[in-house]
């Protein structure tokens, strides 16, 4: 029997997961995509915490005009800024199950284009 939809990304984010883990050096950039909106936190797996997070329901987008995907973009500017703000550099990224396609991929962009290393 075929797999749903929902089986499948879970399994392919368990999948990334296992390889993928955040550190001090270089915590983990992890991505949510919902229909409405799109979710960044930076996590420190050794310590079990979140660093720093990000979305597009903050009150600083509000009032963006423009495609879910430009606002993904802001999204990752952001997250860039606020790891820049941290001392963070380097991070891995973890798309969550999600294709590296549209807003992961705007978010992403946007990012390295901010200066973060991943």
């Amino acid at each position: 029997m075929a797999l749903s939809k929902s089986e499948r990304k879970q399994r392919i984010r368990r999948r990334i997961r296992k390889v993928s883990s955040g550190t001090a050096e270089r915590p983990r950039l992890s991505v949510f995509r919902s229909n409405s909106a799109i979710y960044a936190q930076v996590i420190d797996d050794n310590e079990g915490k979140t660093l720093l997070s990000v979305s597009s329901r903050d009150k600083q987008f509000a009032d963006a005009k423009g495609t879910k995907t430009e606002i993904a973009t802001e999204v990752g500017k952001t997250v860039a800024e606020k790891c820049k703000e941290a001392g963070i550099e380097k991070v891995a990224f973890d798309r969550g199950g999600n294709l590296y396609h549209g807003r992961v991929k705007a978010l992403a962009e946007g990012a390295r284009e901010a200066g973060l290393n991943f």
